[in-house]
């Protein structure tokens, strides 16, 4: 019986473990590497090592950034009033993206999931009490799934019944859930259009 030679395999085992990569997308991207040459893979390579050397948390907000503290940290312009609770750095970034927001971050790293034995001491999510001064709105901006409520909710009980933290004019909020743009009612399931109704604002 044919098989690939080792170097082929355990690199599609390597790719195989990256999220939303089954085991043909993992064999077609090693064989398109492979048909590169040899230049091309080398600076592949050097982009990968350097993903970890050039690049550090914020010990701040722990987004993924080049220098700490980041940029949004370290922009004096920024509303340091709202801080923005958000799962993982690509949530901050499409945040940004939409260019309507001013405030600074706090990125967790991942929701409260205990079926995946990931607890709040697995997330950057206790050190919040210490990024509490001058804030006036903490927004949570978790995932609309069952781990993202209860982490939001986790975190709202926490910094109540913390002593470091005065929640007496903290107002404590949480992004609207409903259609998207362009969306047909006809298709939404139930809890979209609950939340949306829920969420309804003046015209």
């Amino acid at each position: 019986m044919f098989k690939l030679p080792r170097a082929v395999r355990e690199l599609t085992e390597t790719f195989e473990r990256l999220p939303g990569i089954g085991p043909k997308s993992a064999q077609r991207l090693v064989f398109y590497l492979l048909h590169n040459p040899e230049q091309k893979l080398q600076e592949f390579a050097d982009r990968l090592t350097a993903l970890k050397r050039e690049t550090v948390l914020c010990s701040q907000c722990h987004t993924v950034s080049e220098h700490d503290p980041c940029s949004i940290c370290d922009d004096p312009n920024r509303d340091r009033s709202i801080l923005c609770v958000v799962e993982q750095p690509l949530d901050l970034v499409a945040i940004e993206r939409a260019d309507s927001f001013n405030g600074l971050y706090h990125v967790l790293h991942g929701a409260i999931a205990p079926l995946n034995n990931i607890g709040p001491e697995q997330l950057f999510l206790h050190d919040i009490t210490k990024r509490m001064e001058g804030v006036k709105e903490l927004i949570f901006a978790t995932n609309p799934t069952m781990e993202g409520e209860a982490t939001a909710l986790y975190m709202k009980e926490f910094l109540e019944q913390s002593n470091q933290v005065d929640t007496s004019e903290l107002m404590i909020t949480r992004i609207g859930h409903g259609l998207p743009i362009g969306a047909d009612i006809e298709y939404a399931d139930g809890v979209t259009l609950k939340r949306a109704l829920e969420g309804r604002r003046g015209l």
